[in-house]
């Protein structure tokens, strides 16, 4: 077994050794061009094709989600500010219009026709039979739960 250094000793491989730092990357000023937009033209830009290019069944679809959303979000307000003295009133409300959304967004990609391809087999008839029954189901649980 080798003795042990002690800290203190200076070997002759450290005193000879010597370390080039690299210089720092420069940083390039890069200024705003004049083609960049604001915020808000980027958003117009994005409402405007939304509304150039997304069929008519979808933005009906996407009206009735948001409608789902403020429903949701009008629920738990309602919970905070009044109350939730029947609890299980509130979360069988507040479960049906959150299943209810995830059950529309379902609907919404299966009908899309950009995901044609990903859905061949289901049509778009028989994608609203499956959200019309997945509704019921999911409705006759929510009333069951209020008791």
């Amino acid at each position: 077994m080798a003795p042990k250094r002690n800290a203190r000793e200076v070997t002759p491989s450290s005193t000879t050794t010597t370390t080039t730092v690299p210089p720092a990357p420069v940083l390039k000023n890069y200024s705003k061009s004049t083609s960049n937009k604001s915020a808000q033209d980027v958003a117009l830009g994005i409402w405007q094709n939304y509304l150039d290019t997304t069929p008519q069944r979808t933005k009906l679809i996407d009206v009735f989600m948001s409608f789902l959303v403020l429903v949701g979000v009008l629920q738990f307000v309602y919970c905070l500010l009044v109350g939730n003295f029947p609890f299980n009133a509130f979360l069988s409300g507040f479960g049906a219009t959150v299943g209810q959304f995830v059950l529309t967004a379902a609907l919404r990609i299966q009908t899309n026709t950009q995901n044609k391809e990903e859905f061949k087999s289901v049509s778009p008839e028989r994608a609203f039979a499956d959200y019309v029954l997945s509704s019921l189901i999911l409705h006759f649980f929510c009333v069951n739960f209020i008791n």
